[in-house]
């Protein structure tokens, strides 16, 4: 099964990434553009007996290594 991690930072916490994304847009003639957020997607292959399974790994994945969760959340694609 291919798994897909998508990690953000949570609502709140301050993203220095997105807001040089943000400002560089803005000086490349795209002043409309707001609140930008970045984050990071990590792709992998996992042998898992079905989805709910490998989702339930992918998640403690998630909780132990792929994400901060104290500052980032997380959404979890199984296919």
């Amino acid at each position: 099964m291919r798994a897909k991690v998508h990690v953000f930072l949570k609502p709140g916490v301050l993203d220095v990434q997105g807001k040089a994304v943000e400002q560089a847009l803005h000086g490349l003639g795209w002043p409309s553009v707001d609140h930008v957020r970045v984050g990071r997607t990590i792709e992998f292959d996992l042998k898992a007996a079905d989805p709910a399974a490998a989702e339930a790994e992918v998640k403690a994945m998630c909780e132990k290594l792929l994400a901060n969760t104290v500052i980032e959340s997380y959404r979890v694609e199984v296919a």
